[in-house]
């Protein structure tokens, strides 16, 4: 008979040894989400790596202190300062151009031709209507004239008849005296006298009238006959001035006209200048344009050469950001300087004498806070606030935030605006 091993027995567990399994594998699970929490917590709040940057590719400048020249810098061009738009005068179509742009010209050369038949013709009715007008006025002078002589003998035959009644009544006067002549013939004379002498004194007032009648109808005369003499001048001006002539000797500049064009009267026909008086008009950035003023020094860089001059005019009102000024130039012009010549123009503001300034950061605006990355020893750099004042055209003041030694980036670091710190390789 033969014996084998005994075959196996599960024995029961106790409930008790489940339950704390259980309950280990619930600590632990908890363990695990707690700790999982605490990394994320603790990783959200580690501060990003400073960026690693390449010191070559950002400028960097050292704070200093010391005189400080202030400046303004314009981009502009040399304009004539004496400058003449010939207008037309009349209507009329441009028969020939005789001058073109860059020419020079002297007063009263001709530049184009306009043709206007209708001008033409106007003129020579003027001229016809002025001869008319002269011939009435003598016509007129010559009638006046002969009915005037008409009255003279009138008058002067009154009064030598009143001066025989005269004697005759003296005479009379005699005779009766002397019982020659009967009373009756005496006041016969008498009265014969008075009314003659009456006829004389009315005749010398109508000749007197007379005359100032002959004056001032031919006053009427005369005014007609200047009338029409003017209005023939202002035809034969119209007709001349069919040619076009420059009112300025200079160079001609522009002719925006074209052969067979209509023009009206007012219409830009040509633009003459001097070219040997040139003034710059520099475009100064608003911003920077409150600070300048009349009389200030300024230097023209015509690209061929360095000009001096003053500002002259400001222009009171801003256009696309800039504002216009003038300067009239003291200095001699450099050879090839001519109209519309593009130069660089700088204006001295003021010279500061005991300053600390920096060169002026890309995004450095006058009397601003802005932050910019300050050097460190370590071969960081820290963003750092600071406060700028006034500013020149490459450099601007410090008021505050750095100190003389300081050293710090003025390239654009917008790209970095998340960290506080930076590594310059």
């Amino acid at each position: 008979m033969a014996f084998g091993l005994p075959a196996s027995v599960d024995i029961a567990r106790p409930a008790s040894v489940a339950r704390a399994r259980k309950m280990r594998r619930i600590a632990y699970g908890v363990g695990a989400a707690v700790a999982v929490l605490l990394i994320t917590l603790g990783l959200s709040r580690l501060k990003p790596a400073a960026p690693q940057v390449e010191r070559s590719t950002v400028l960097v400048d050292t704070v200093k202190r010391g005189p400080l020249l202030r400046q303004v810098r314009g981009l502009g061009t040399l304009v004539p300062e004496d400058i003449r738009w010939i207008p037309a005068v009349t209507e009329g179509r441009v028969e020939r151009i005789v001058l073109y742009p860059g020419t020079e010209v002297t007063l009263d050369s001709v530049i184009l031709e306009l043709s206007n038949p209708e001008v033409e013709q106007l003129a020579l009715e003027a001229e016809s209507q002025l001869r008319e007008a002269e011939a009435q006025y003598v016509e007129t002078k010559v009638n006046l004239e002969r009915g005037h002589l008409d009255q003279q003998a009138t008058a002067a035959r009154i009064q030598s008849e009143y001066h025989q009644a005269k004697l005759r009544a003296e005479t009379d006067a005699q005779l009766a005296s002397q019982g020659l002549i009967a009373d009756l013939t005496l006041q016969l004379s008498k009265l014969a006298a008075d009314e003659l002498a009456q006829r004389a004194r009315i005749e010398q007032e109508r000749l007197k009238k007379n005359a100032e009648a002959v004056v001032a109808q031919l006053s009427v005369q005369r005014a007609r006959v200047e009338q029409r003499r003017t209005m023939a001048r202002l035809r034969r001006e119209q007709v001349r001035q069919l040619q076009v002539r420059s009112s300025l000797a200079g160079v001609l500049q522009q002719v925006p006209v074209e052969v067979g064009q209509r023009v009206t009267p007012g219409t830009n026909l040509a633009r003459v200048a001097q070219p040997d008086h040139l003034k710059a008009v520099i475009r100064v950035a608003e911003t920077q344009a409150r600070d300048v003023q009349l009389g200030q020094l300024a230097s023209i860089d015509t690209r061929n050469g360095i000009v001096a001059g003053k500002v002259s005019r400001i222009d009171p009102a801003a256009q696309n950001g800039t504002v216009t000024v003038d300067v009239a130039l003291t200095g001699d012009l450099p050879r090839g300087a001519r109209p519309d010549l593009t130069v660089d123009g700088t204006i001295e503001l003021e010279r500061l004498t005991d300053v600390m300034y920096v060169s002026r950061p890309a995004q450095g605006q006058p009397d601003s806070l802005v932050t910019l990355f300050k050097l460190q020893e370590d071969g960081g750099a820290v963003r750092t606030r600071v406060r700028l004042g006034r500013a020149s055209v490459n450099t601007i003041e410090i008021v505050d935030g750095l100190v003389v030694g300081d050293e710090v980036v003025l390239s654009d670091t917008s790209q970095w605006d998340a960290f506080d710190r930076i590594r310059l390789n």
